[in-house]
């Protein structure tokens, strides 16, 4: 049998415990892997061992595929209907809040985020999103289409099978929500791979799941590694759709799997090195604030961050003074810290990386105008890191380094930053500040970005659409446009009378 992970919390933010199994979660039950190992989930704080959970293996995913095919074919998919579904999506909702603070602390405590932020930020918009798509479940529609009264035509909306779901460890309980409510409110069966560096989240939600009602194998919750459980999701003959948040690598890799086995249908949620366009008449001080959360939000490890600041020649050196500032004032410290802002980098392989960044960037000749190492002697903790006199060829700016690094960029008129900013091969995400509406709309027309924002950064909604041109990715997550994401359409022509 599983272990149990039982864990007590007596910090200045959050005083509370939690005991859940850290086993596979398949056919509605917690087991064991196959093989019977396990891998240590480590503290970013300090870097000791939390927990072990169980591992996945390619022979896990192949029972978790079963169990999805059955609660298909019996229990769920066309054998529940919309509205059905939506009574367990906001049950699940419903428990989630009544394990707000719970759910909170167990990804301040594995991903290293504030609990304040985790609790008001990633668990708040998670049940946002599990309530949207509850309320979706029953109105996923097709169409009459009329050609002539000898024959009716409609098409409906059918939920693909079983899906493959691969999900991030920056924002690990956000992208369950983002993953599950489409593919469940379409009636879909749902194998998912959460992160390994970041598992606990998904794997309480097993339990949570359960209890809203939703029948065994409608979700299997595998934790692995990518090379054997993510590898055996993409490549899985008997998986019918395979969805994927993470980097850009790693993407091509999971839709070359998909192309290579059944060719299942696939979408993705890519990496990102966003813009952020400063013009002369921005409102400096708003310009600033909101600069310092589209860098530095969840400790830069978000694949839309406004890593890009380019700021126009006429306030650049005011606004590097005032950012300046701002960024001193971020508070690095114990995720459940009273008044922290900032806690550690996920894990060991992601501050090296960061590290060797930075490093390049020094290497290149770039100027480190504040950070650039570490922040204090434990832990995996960065302090925010800010380069100026950057050439446009540099690591540093060209490639995604997802932590708490940013260039500072001078520029001189609306037609050289947007060649500039569209100098990419990411296109996430944008931000345009400016007093003038023409100028903010006209340079937000032209970023090539599936998001760009105006005078905000970094503003996310379960209705809105988000994902990205060029290589950051295929689909879009949220609102309607994410249905379309799980649904096969069907076109059913009735013969009325038409004789041959």
């Amino acid at each position: 049998m599983p272990s149990t992970f039982t864990y007590q919390w007596d910090t200045p933010v959050y005083k509370g415990s939690t005991s859940f199994s850290t086993g596979l979660f398949i056919g509605g039950k917690f087991v064991d892997g196959v093989k019977k190992t396990t891998i240590d989930i480590i503290n970013p704080t300090n870097g000791k061992p939390i927990t072990s959970i169980s591992e996945g293996t390619e022979a896990d995913v192949d029972l978790a595929v079963e169990a999805a095919h059955k609660a298909f074919e019996t229990t769920w998919g066309l054998n529940t209907a919309g509205s059905k579904r939506g009574d367990l999506l906001y049950k699940l909702a419903q428990l989630m809040q009544e394990h707000a603070d719970e759910l909170a602390a167990i990804e301040a405590l594995d991903n290293g985020k504030t609990f304040n932020w985790a609790k008001n930020v990633d668990v708040a918009f998670s049940i946002e999103t599990i309530k949207h798509y509850a309320g979706w479940a029953d109105k996923v529609v097709g169409q009459v289409m009329e050609t002539d009264e000898r024959k009716l035509i409609y098409s409906r909306h059918e939920p693909i099978g079983v899906v493959g779901q691969i999900i991030p460890w920056n924002f690990p309980l956000l992208m369950l929500s983002w993953k599950l409510g489409p593919a469940l409110a379409t009636g879909n069966s749902i194998i998912l791979k959460p992160s390994e560096f970041t598992p606990l989240t998904a794997i309480r939600m097993c339990g949570l799941i359960s209890e809203a009602g939703f029948p065994p194998g409608s979700v299997n919750i595998v934790t692995g590694y990518g090379n054997t459980v993510g590898s055996a999701i993409s490549s899985h003959m008997k998986i019918d759709k395979v969805a994927f948040t993470g980097s850009t690598l790693v993407g091509r890799k999971v839709m070359e799997a998909a192309a290579k086995s059944n060719l299942k249908n696939v979408t993705l949620e890519l990496g990102g090195k966003s813009p952020n366009i400063i013009f002369d008449d921005a409102d400096l001080d708003q310009a600033v604030n909101w600069a310092s959360h589209g860098l530095f939000w969840n400790h830069g490890q978000a694949c839309c961050a406004g890593t890009r600041v380019f700021v126009q020649e006429g306030i650049y050196d005011a606004f590097l003074q005032k950012f300046t500032q701002k960024v001193k004032s971020i508070k690095l410290g114990d995720p459940f810290g009273d008044a922290i802002d900032q806690g550690p980098q996920v894990s060991q392989l992601q501050y090296d990386r960061i590290m060797s960044y930075i490093d390049s960037g020094k290497a290149e000749g770039a100027t480190v105008h504040l950070g650039g190492n570490r922040f204090g002697n434990e832990g995996y903790f960065i302090n925010p890191t800010i380069f100026t006199d950057v050439a446009l060829d540099m690591k540093i700016v060209k490639e995604e380094i997802f932590g708490p690094v940013g260039v500072i960029i001078k520029f001189k008129d609306a037609a050289e930053v947007l060649k500039q900013a569209n100098d990419s091969p990411y296109g996430l995400a944008a931000a345009v500040f400016s007093k003038n509406i023409n100028t903010a709309l006209e340079t937000a027309h032209k970023l090539h970005a599936g998001t760009a924002w105006v005078n905000c950064i970094n503003q996310l909604h379960a209705n809105v659409p988000f994902g990205g041109y060029k290589q950051s990715g295929i689909g879009r997550e949220l609102g309607e446009y994410a249905l379309a994401n799980y649904t096969n359409v069907k076109a059913v022509h009735v013969n009325l009378g038409w004789k041959m």
